[in-house]
């Protein structure tokens, strides 16, 4: 073989070798909870003093490759031991045990059985699949909302407390000192991310109308404050949610006769373009005796809370965070002729105001479900009206639940976004 021929086959191989290597199917990526081969966190007795001297010395003794030294939440080391030094160095009279190092990661996305109930992963936006926003804006009126990672909060405005404002509101940092604002953003818009939970209309951009107390409660004139913010701003915000309400009943007449300040303040924001969700209240009764939800104006959506455990329909899930028949008109739930729509209520899992997650019922958790419905129908139809928006969600909805325990004659149908 000539010396050319010889450096040719050399190459050749060579480069064999190489798309060998680079053809190789990538290792699984570790998860959470797996131990890491080889690699242990070796804790010592209260007694042991000198820390770093102990380590040095194990590490010299046992030939040890050590990662991090610990002296302050507790004293010890983690490092690479090889299995045949293990046993030795679990007999070291100062160890007081070896734990194996595992895998911990972020916890993955859930999507809330709210979510699922409405069929959110089968809309537009395919909610729960880790990737995509919906540009819309959704006004959230309420006790604030703060500054989560999994929410896209984009302004913050404070329309509550005694002091006299020039301005119907004024801008403030994100804040929510009661967690019940920041829920109801979760089930509204959180983002489709990969981590938390997912919304309705994943990523939408969030206003934190704060007309309430950190108590939970507030005056009228706060409110409709907060109601007059929207309507100015009402070129950019599709829909709002009012998760709150108080005893009262529709005066009925129509928005342009009524003496209502505060039906009158909602109408004139639905008139601006601004579709509202509302809840229907708590209190196992009509809910022609509660404002707003008694108020006669088309364009307002008034919602009542579903139980649902499991997601999906049948009746079959078994109650989890309190007691109530699945696919049921909650228990606690208003009914009557003024509901719109029905949406999930009872057990919704969505962001907290500690920075974290957290899961609680009540038809303020429905109507969150429907505003963020509007706001996704919206994305898609911005010249919808807020009465055509109302009637988009109540021809899509479904009445695959069960009105047994409804103490009107009327089934509302159930929220459904699956083909928005």
């Amino acid at each position: 073989m000539s010396k050319l021929a010889h450096v040719l086959m050399t190459a050749a191989l060579s480069l064999t070798l190489v798309l060998t290597a680079l053809s190789r199917p990538a290792a699984a990526a570790p998860q959470n909870g797996d131990k890491v081969p080889g690699q242990y966190i070796v804790v010592f007795k209260d007694s042991v003093a000198g820390v770093e001297a102990k380590v040095d010395a194990l590490a010299a003794q046992h030939g040890l490759g050590v990662q991090r030294v610990y002296s302050h939440a507790l004293k010890g080391f983690a490092a690479k031991i090889p299995d045949a030094r293990l046993a030795k160095l679990q007999a070291d009279p100062d160890v007081a045990f070896v734990d194996q190092d595992t895998v911990l990661s972020i916890d993955e996305q859930k999507t809330p059985t709210g979510i699922n109930r409405i069929d959110g992963e089968l809309s537009s936006t395919k909610a729960g699949d880790g990737v995509g926003a919906v540009n819309v804006d959704v006004a959230v009126i309420d006790t604030g909302i703060i500054g989560h990672t999994d929410l896209n909060v984009y302004r913050s405005v404070d329309c509550s407390g005694g002091s006299p404002l020039r301005g119907s509101c004024k801008s403030s940092s994100p804040a929510d000192g009661n967690g019940h604002g920041t829920h109801v953003a979760g089930t509204i818009g959180a983002k489709d991310d990969g981590i938390g939970v997912v919304g309705v209309a994943p990523g939408a951009r969030l206003w934190g109308v704060k007309v309430l107390s950190d108590r939970g409660s507030g005056y009228r004139s706060w409110i409709i404050a907060g109601i007059d913010y929207v309507t100015a701003n009402a070129a950019e915000i599709e829909a709002a949610n009012m998760s709150l309400g108080g005893s009262g009943s529709d005066d009925g007449k129509t928005c342009a006769q009524t003496t209502d300040s505060y039906k009158k303040a909602i109408c004139n924001s639905v008139a601006a373009g601004v579709t509202y969700a509302v809840a229907a209240g708590n209190e196992s009764d009509d809910a022609r005796n509660h404002v707003p939800a008694a108020y006669v104006i088309d364009g307002m959506i008034t919602v009542s809370a579903l139980a649902d455990f499991d997601g999906v329909s049948g009746g079959l899930g078994a109650a989890t965070c309190r007691a109530d028949e699945d696919d049921t008109l909650a228990n606690f739930s208003n009914y009557g002729p003024r509901v719109d729509i029905i949406a999930p209520g009872v057990c919704i899992l969505s962001t907290w105001n500690d920075g974290s997650y957290n899961t609680i019922s009540g038809t303020s958790m429905a109507s969150p479900h429907v505003a963020g419905a509007a706001a996704l129908y919206k994305a898609s139809n911005p010249g919808a009206s807020p009465a055509q928006v109302k009637s988009a969600l109540q021809n899509a909805g479904t009445t695959d639940w069960n009105n047994v325990d409804d103490k009107d004659t009327t089934k509302e149908k159930l929220l459904n976004v699956g083909g928005f």
